[in-house]
């Protein structure tokens, strides 16, 4: 088993930070460039992945009172991941994704993941900072 975790921080308070992340509708805006999720019926989700061409049923559950999404392969266990937000004071928040593969032929190796958490992350950001600054002007 393979583990990775990143962590930002980020310019706006923590529910904005959350509805952000959580919106399904713009999931693709900041997840890693090759991965594409598709809602069937929640918490149920379809994972397509450019590279490989798959798509592998998946979970995706929202924890609003406790500003966590969690996710996971549903048939195949092959790897479940966390993003949690948290508020730490003068309207800015820390994020943290954390991945898990259980299963080591879909682990993309410590680079790669640790590539596209920072990416994502910094996606993140930049539509916080988007919707921030089009609610305040």
């Amino acid at each position: 088993m393979s583990e990775y975790e990143r962590s930002r921080t980020m310019p706006a308070q923590p529910e904005h930070v959350f509805d952000q992340a959580a919106n399904v509708a713009q999931l693709d805006a900041w997840l890693p460039e090759a991965l594409h999720v598709r809602v069937e019926d929640p918490p149920a989700v379809t994972v397509h992945e450019d590279q490989s061409g798959q798509d592998m049923p998946a979970l995706l559950r929202a924890a609003p009172d406790q500003m966590r999404l969690e996710w996971g392969t549903r048939e195949q266990g092959a790897y479940t991941g966390w993003l949690q937000v948290a508020g730490i004071g003068s309207g800015a928040s820390e994020v943290t994704v954390h991945l898990s593969f259980f299963d080591e032929s879909h682990d993309p190796g410590e680079r790669a993941v640790g590539e596209a958490l920072d990416g994502s992350l910094r996606r993140l950001e930049e539509q916080v900072r988007m919707r921030v600054d089009n609610a305040g002007g």
